[in-house]
């Protein structure tokens, strides 16, 4: 699933085609890409019509597309969801579920899903903020991230350090492969027990996740297959800089023992045996 950095890409391709222009047609394709529009597919095209788009903004693994009325259509790629800029005419995707089509010529907007885990809703009021996400803790690049606060929480909590880290009401936009990262670059086991940990090891732990983040986007982010593409449809580069996500067997690069992989919440957690040595008490 895409995560912070991989949204993040797709937020910065959209921002030069979408911002300023104005829908003249909305075609839904398929009607469960927007199932949370409760009314249905006609009402969130009609809605869309004569609107006008401001820039594109993302809070952890959440987008939206502010309009300039104070509304907005809030997406959730969910596994394979992806937002494509084609010129008109251009062949439909296998997988095209929702069209967008402006007032220029500057080409359509396309929303392309194949698991159709994702989806598009409209969200009133939600220009800013969408309400539906208002719950959600703020990610490591937003300005108003409150550190000393996360640290603080995150200390209060029993739980394991990286079941804390994918908590999104705590911060949002960290999953799986990033974790993972963090975790390995910190030296730390997945399964620390957070209340055991110093405030100093909380910092260091997300300052890495905002390093390794940042790194990714610098490279369109992480891709293993063709389910996550920028909106050009071109692959991230950065899992050929993974140091511990699905390296299982591979030599870690600091010490060079194998990285192991094991169960954790029904997925996998990558790590190293020597680096980050399972805590005297762990909570999993």
């Amino acid at each position: 699933m895409p995560e912070l950095p991989e949204v993040e890409v797709v937020r910065r391709g959209l921002e030069p085609f979408t911002a300023k222009r104005t829908i003249t047609a909305v075609e839904v394709l398929h009607p469960r890409p927007v199932r949370r529009h409760l009314p249905g597919p006609d009402d969130f095209a009609a809605r869309l019509i004569g609107q006008r788009l401001a820039v594109p903004a993302r809070r952890g693994k959440y987008l939206w597309l502010p309009l300039e009325s104070g509304d907005a259509v809030l997406t959730h790629l969910g596994m394979s969801g992806q937002f494509r800029v084609q010129p008109p005419g251009a062949e439909n995707e296998t997988h095209l579920r929702v069209r967008f089509s402006f007032d220029d010529d500057k080409g359509e907007l396309r929303f392309v899903d194949q698991r159709m885990f994702g989806g598009l809703s409209y969200s009133e009021g939600g220009a800013v903020l969408p309400p539906e996400i208002a719950h959600i803790g703020r990610d490591p690049f937003d300005p108003a991230f409150d550190l000393e606060g996360v640290v603080t929480a995150l200390r209060r909590r029993r739980t394991g350090l990286k079941r804390a880290l994918l908590d999104q009401n705590l911060v949002s936009g960290i999953g799986n492969i990033y974790a993972d990262e963090a975790l390995w670059r910190a030296k730390l086991h997945y399964a620390r027990a957070t209340d055991s940990m110093r405030p100093a090891q909380v910092r260091e732990v997300f300052a890495a996740a905002r390093t390794v983040m940042a790194e990714a986007m610098d490279v369109g982010g992480t891709s293993f297959d063709a389910l996550y593409v920028n909106v050009n449809g071109d692959s991230g580069y950065f899992a050929r800089g993974l140091s511990a996500y699905g390296r299982e067997g591979e030599p870690c690069q600091r010490c060079g023992r194998p990285i192991r992989r094991e169960s954790f919440m029904n997925r996998s957690s990558y790590r190293c045996p020597r680096c980050q040595p399972t805590p005297r008490h762990p909570r999993w």
